[in-house]
């Protein structure tokens, strides 16, 4: 194994390990925004790393950037539904509708 290999394969363990920590975040976290938050910062971060290994293991320009435009994607969709399900959670629940015929 050469140089690029064995960094790739630790940018790989690293990204599995910041997916597993925010899995255990979204589970063990009490109330709705510490589990976005945990979610959002180390999916996040470990789709940068897992990209970054596979940019590396590609060899190609190309690829890399088109890694780079996935991440940047996933950036872009983990932060608006993070800010949805947060603004979601910050709304009052919907009263439940009154059976017909009471006052």
């Amino acid at each position: 194994m050469n140089f690029i290999q064995v960094a790739a394969t630790i940018l790989l363990v690293l990204g599995g390990f910041f997916f597993f920590a925010g899995t255990v975040g979204l589970l063990r976290f009490p109330d709705v925004h510490s589990r976005l938050h945990a979610l959002t910062k180390a999916d996040n971060l470990g789709l940068g790393l897992v990209c970054l290994a596979m940019a590396l293991l590609g060899g190609s320009w190309r690829g890399a950037a088109m890694l780079l435009v996935i991440w940047l994607l996933g950036l872009l969709a983990a932060s608006v539904s993070c800010h949805l399900v947060a603004q979601a959670a910050l709304e009052p629940a919907a009263e439940p509708p009154t059976p017909r015929g009471d006052p």
